[in-house]
């Protein structure tokens, strides 16, 4: 049984889930890294391994996401993200698990090898790929393709926001916190003083804030922004936890109300870059560092952006003895043979782009063929 619903026994009737991924995730600890950065409690939480064919944090998501699918008889599901989105994927991978059809609504983004390889994934999985060109275009064409599949089918997709960061989907990350809590007791780790993570859709973020209040533990979320402001930021994040937790107590009472002034928000906004997706010099060395050391693999957009804050606020602060916990929320499953010889040329004209244009300089494919 999912650690949530152990502690509150009441959410399990009425919170539909379906069993994805490979949970607890390991819990490891980074020596190498940490003797580096001057951490000599550094851990990392490794959700990468989070499903056998695709990992990465939206897997704890999907599983209450579909299961609310399930609950509906849903038959489709439609979401958005930009061209190279992780959630666009592993909702569709995960969709086609579970037998429900996917639509990607899609954005245009700077170029890197992982847009290739995930568009390519993406089309392999069956799911329907749309490319719009800005976002006054996403809400027209999602209108156009909602009324065509209404017309077909006679029913609308279920339609998912992006990153999977409904209602539902941020409960996953609550039980996280709650399977965190069960990895200290066990002793895998201690109860960690800072837990960095990159912030996008904010769900990741806002699940592990409440699940830890919720569980008990003193644990500091350090959110590290990776997309603009406007969608991150601490006024944002506080009402999502806090309609996650009056959703949570309206199912079972005995789950508890927590106050989360603004305030408290520890969002991290100087990683972010120049834009979405356009990777940074301290990212990369963030992304080089960590394969080097611990052979652990991350990437630019997200993921690298988190680690370069939480390295540098560590070696600043070289003096502390605090259990510093990284939660890697990428992907680390190698679908390369999943894709090989797939034809980009029957994507829709829009993603050719991507395969004819040369990656961003920063991205270690740069100047070479993929």
């Amino acid at each position: 049984m999912l650690p949530l619903f152990q502690n509150y026994p009441g959410l399990k009737e009425k919170l539909p889930h379906v069993p994805l991924g490979n949970f607890p995730t390991p819990v490891q600890k980074l020596e190498r890294l940490g003797e580096k950065i001057g951490a000599g409690r550094l851990y990392i939480k490794r959700d990468d391994l989070s499903g056998e064919i695709y990992g990465g944090n939206k897997v704890r998501k999907l599983e209450f996401i579909l299961g609310q699918a399930r609950e509906k008889r849903a038959a489709e599901i439609l979401t958005f993200g930009f061209a190279g989105s992780n959630h666009a994927l592993a909702t569709a991978i995960y969709a086609k698990e579970t037998g429900l059809r996917s639509i990607s609504m899609l954005l245009p983004q700077a170029n890197a090898g992982y847009v290739r390889r995930n568009l390519l994934m993406g089309f392999q999985t069956g799911a329907e790929l749309h490319y719009h060109r800005n976002y006054f275009a996403v809400i027209w064409g999602t209108l156009l393709v909602l009324a065509k599949h209404r017309f077909r089918s006679g029913r609308f997709p279920m339609v998912i926001p992006p990153g999977g960061s409904s209602t539902r989907g941020i409960i996953g990350f609550v039980n996280a916190a709650f399977e965190l809590r069960e990895q200290v007791k066990a002793g895998q780790l201690p109860e960690p003083d800072r837990i960095y993570v990159a912030l996008g859709t904010m769900g990741t973020a806002a699940g592990l804030i409440l699940g830890l209040r919720a569980a008990g533990l003193k644990s500091r979320v350090i959110p590290v922004r990776v997309v603009d402001r406007k969608y991150a930021d601490a006024g944002n994040l506080a009402r999502l936890l806090r309609r996650v937790n009056a959703f949570l107590s309206g199912l079972d009472r005995s789950f508890p109300r927590i106050e989360y002034p603004e305030t408290d928000t520890m969002i991290r906004h100087d990683y972010f870059g120049d834009d979405y997706a356009l990777f940074t010099p301290a990212g990369m060395e963030a992304v080089a560092l960590m394969e080097e050391r611990e052979g652990i693999k991350l990437e630019g957009t997200y993921t690298g952006k988190a680690l370069a804050c939480l390295i540098e606020e560590t070696e600043r602060n070289r003096g502390r003895d605090q259990v510093i916990l990284f939660w890697n929320t990428y992907n680390s499953r190698d679908f390369t043979p999943l894709i090989r010889g797939a034809d980009y040329h029957r994507l829709p004209r829009g993603f050719h782009r991507y395969f004819e244009d040369e990656v961003q300089p920063l991205d270690p494919g740069y100047k070479k063929d993929i």
